[in-house]
C-alpha cells in the first residue's frame, strides 16, 4: 500500500484562485497574478504566504534574466507550482483493459502501466486497480490521490450509475478502491475528465469557448464556455451521439438510431456495416486501408462517415461558435483517409462567409484519457476545486 504524503491544508477560495492561476498559466510574477485576479498587492501577499509555506507554490528565478552576476534593479521572483511535490494516478477503464498513468501536479505523465481485464466483476476490477496502484506507486512516496475515468454515467464522483461497456448499474467504485489503496479517489465520466485536462493543460487552455469531440467506441462531446466545462445535468454520456441525426436515410445499425452520429461514426458500427455487406469481419484499420486502396464497400462506409463527421463539426460550429474544436479518440484515423470529404462537408454546412472552423485533430491513446482522470484528482483532491 502506498504511503500517503502529508496533505496540504484546505485552501480558501482566494488561495484556490491564486493556485489555479499559477498551476495553469505559471510561472507568473506577482504583479501579473494580481492583474489577472483583480487583487491588491497586499491581498495577494496574504493569499500567497500560506501557499508558499506549504510548498504548493515556490519562488523561481525569472526566465531570461540578465547576464550572470549583473543585477538590474530588484530581481523578480515569479511564482510557480512545485510540480513534482506530489504525484497522481489516473486510470481509464475500457471494456477489456485498464490503462494507468502517474502524473505530476502539472499533469505531466512520468510513468505508464496497463493491465488486461478478464472480467467485469466489480470486485475483480477493484483488485486490478489496487494492484496497478501498488505498481505505479512503487518508489514514489508522494502519491496523493487517484482519478478513475469510466465510459458512462457517474454519480457524485463515486458511483458508476450506468456503464454499457462494463454492464454496470449503481456500482460503488471510489469507496472500495480507497479502502484497498489508502488513497482518496475521484471517479468521473471519462469524456468529462478528458475535457477538464484539455481545458486546463491542453488544447483549450486560455480559450473562452472550446469543444471536445471524440470518436471511437462511442461519440463523446464536451463543451467549455467561459473557460469552464458545461455540465450535462446528470445526462453525461447518455445518448448524445445516438440521437444526433446526421442523415435520416443513413444506415441502421444495432447501436444508435438510423443515420445517427453513433451509427455512422463509431468503430463498432462501421465494422458492422462492412461485415453485413461482405460477410467478412475486418478491423477498423483494415477498413481504412481498404478504403484508401479503393475497395468499394469500405470506401462507401468511410466516405459516409467522413460526410457525417464534417456535418457534425459544422453543426457544432454553427450553434456554439467555438474558438476551437478538438477532435480526438481512437477513431481519428478517419481523418487520414477521409479528410477531404470531412472538409467538403464542413463547407457545405456552413455559410460561405463564415469564419473557418478551428479544428484540431489529436492522435491520442487511452493514456491521454487516464491523464484526464489524474487531472480530476488534482482539481478535486488538492485544490478543492469543484469542476462541474
Amino acid at each position: 500500500m502506498p504511503t500517503r504524503p502529508e496533505s496540504w491544508p484546505p485552501l480558501s477560495p482566494g488561495e484556490r484562485s491564486v493556485a489555479i492561476e499559477v498551476l495553469v498559466h505559471g510561472p507568473l510574477s506577482r504583479s501579473e497574478i494580481a492583474r489577472r485576479l483583480g487583487l491588491s498587492p497586499g491581498s495577494l501577499t496574504r493569499l500567497t504566504k500560506p501557499l508558499i509555506e506549504s510548498r504548493l507554490l515556490v519562488e523561481v528565478p525569472e526566465a531570461g534574466g540578465g547576464p550572470a552576476g549583473v543585477r538590474q534593479g530588484r530581481p523578480s521572483r515569479p511564482l510557480d507550482v512545485v510540480a513534482d511535490s506530489r504525484y497522481f494516478l489516473g486510470f481509464k477503464i475500457t471494456q477489456d483493459m485498464v490503462y494507468g498513468v502517474v502524473t505530476t501536479l502539472r499533469s505531466e505523465i512520468v510513468a505508464r502501466h496497463d493491465r488486461a481485464l478478464a472480467t467485469h466483476d466489480p470486485a475483480e476490477v477493484v483488485d486490478v486497480l489496487a494492484g496497478m496502484t501498488a505498481e505505479l506507486s512503487r518508489g514514489r512516496p508522494g502519491v496523493a490521490g487517484i482519478g478513475i475515468g469510466v465510459g458512462g454515467l457517474v454519480e457524485d464522483r463515486a458511483v458508476v450509475g450506468e456503464s454499457p461497456f462494463l454492464g454496470w448499474r449503481g456500482v460503488p467504485l471510489a469507496a472500495p478502491v480507497e479502502e484497498r489503496t489508502g488513497l482518496p479517489v475521484v471517479v468521473e465520466n471519462d469524456t468529462a475528465a478528458f475535457v477538464e485536462a484539455e481545458t486546463w493543460f491542453g488544447a483549450g487552455r486560455g480559450l473562452d469557448r472550446f469543444v471536445v469531440l471524440t470518436i471511437g467506441a462511442g461519440v463523446g462531446y464536451g463543451l467549455v464556455l467561459g473557460g469552464r466545462r458545461v455540465p450535462y445535468a446528470g445526462d453525461e454520456d447518455r445518448g448524445f451521439g445516438r440521437h444526433w441525426i446526421l442523415d435520416p436515410h443513413g444506415p441502421l445499425t444495432p447501436d444508435g438510431r438510423r443515420g445517427s452520429a453513433v451509427s455512422l461514426l463509431t468503430i463498432p458500427n462501421m465494422r458492422y456495416q462492412v461485415r453485413a455487406a461482405t460477410g467478412r469481419d475486418r478491423t477498423y484499420e483494415e477498413i481504412l486501408a481498404s478504403a484508401a486502396a479503393g475497395e468499394p464497400m469500405a470506401a462507401r462506409v468511410v466516405a459516409e462517415a467522413g460526410r457525417a463527421l464534417g456535418t457534425l463539426v459544422a453543426q457544432i460550429a454553427n450553434f456554439v461558435m467555438p474558438q476551437k474544436i478538438l477532435l480526438a479518440g481512437e477513431g481519428v484515423g478517419l481523418m487520414e483517409v477521409a479528410g477531404d470529404v470531412v472538409a467538403e462537408a464542413v463547407r457545405d454546412n456552413r455559410h460561405p462567409r463564415a469564419a473557418p472552423v478551428g479544428l484540431e485533430t489529436r492522435v491520442s491513446d487511452f493514456h491521454d484519457w487516464a491523464r484526464g482522470a489524474a487531472v480530476l484528482a488534482i482539481q478535486v483532491l488538492v485544490l478543492g476545486a469543484a469542476p462541474v
